[in-house]
């Protein structure tokens, strides 16, 4: 029994290897949303240390790793204030309080982007599942991932990590980078 668990393993394996093997990084996804804005924005770049310097290592960890944070640990994920979520990273504003619900699940959820040019979406084939990533258009900093599992008005669940962002409340200035 335990040779049949140990060859399922390591079918699953070689199986997960080959999908993420064989996709291309930098062929078009049917989810992307690339528009001239987000090619402009996309100049947003820093190195590796630079980052580290940035983030705290949480934030390093689920931005430039691709992490997700513990179910109800983040510091957003029951917050009530009105205001304007950024990316964590570049300090872009990507989400409205107005468009925040509480899903259940642990971790901020919104049902849209202030507008379709902040966000980016690509395929994740990661953990043997296929989900939609998402991801800051500017700094192109992990979010967290969109389901299709929303309230009205768009039926969507923006599923993101509170590391990931940060908060300006209304009638607070503009966030400063560190």
């Amino acid at each position: 029994m335990k040779t049949f668990f140990l060859i399922v393993f390591a079918v699953l394996l070689v199986w997960q290897t080959a999908v993420w093997a064989t996709r291309d990084p930098g062929a078009a996804d049917e989810n992307a949303s690339e528009t001239a804005a987000e090619a402009e924005e996309a100049a947003f770049q820093l190195t590796d240390a630079e980052w580290r310097a940035r983030l705290s290592p949480e934030a390093y960890r689920i931005l430039r790793e691709h992490g997700t944070e513990r179910a109800y640990s983040g510091k957003y994920w029951d917050q009530k204030k009105d205001g304007i979520y950024q990316c964590g990273g570049c300090q872009v504003d990507l989400f409205s309080s107005a468009d925040k619900f509480d899903s259940g699940t642990g971790w901020p959820s919104f049902t849209r982007p202030l507008s379709d040019e902040v966000v980016g979406t690509q395929t994740d084939r990661s953990f043997f599942m296929v989900r939609t990533e998402v991801h800051c258009a500017r700094c192109k900093g992990h979010l967290g991932h969109v389901f299709k599992d929303g309230p009205e008005p768009t039926g969507l669940r923006y599923c993101l990590n509170s590391a990931a962002l940060a908060f300006r409340a209304d009638g607070e200035g503009p966030l400063r980078n560190p």
